[in-house]
């Protein structure tokens, strides 16, 4: 290989890992998410419960259980962010670790 077909494939393995790591940035954006979805069903619990001595359950089902309902909803919602996001951002790590053995020229730059 000549210097510049070196150059050229240098810079499109870095060119490459770029791409992985903007998408492992918007992977950790989705799991950021998926805290937060995950964290809302949580504190609107926790304030049911607080305020429990308030009212009488039996008198109120009727907004309670919708409200647990799309709690639930949230909760799954968020876990499944949570979750596809970590199984993401490992997909990622182990790219990037498959391009750094490829090309141990460029290893040193990549953390």
């Amino acid at each position: 290989m000549t210097g510049d077909e070196n150059a050229g494939m240098d810079t499109t393995v870095l060119a490459e890992i770029q791409l992985i790591l903007a998408e492992k940035r918007t992977a950790l954006a989705s799991l950021r998410t998926g805290i937060a979805v995950f964290a809302l069903p949580l504190s609107v619990l926790s304030a049911l419960i607080a305020t429990s001595k308030y009212y009488d359950v039996a008198r109120v089902w009727h907004f309670l259980l919708p409200l647990l309902v799309l709690n639930l909803g949230l909760i799954v919602l968020g876990c499944y962010l949570v979750i596809h996001s970590i199984s993401r951002i490992h997909h990622y790590d182990r790219l990037i670790k498959q391009l750094k053995k490829e090309h141990s020229a460029i290893a040193q730059f990549i953390e």
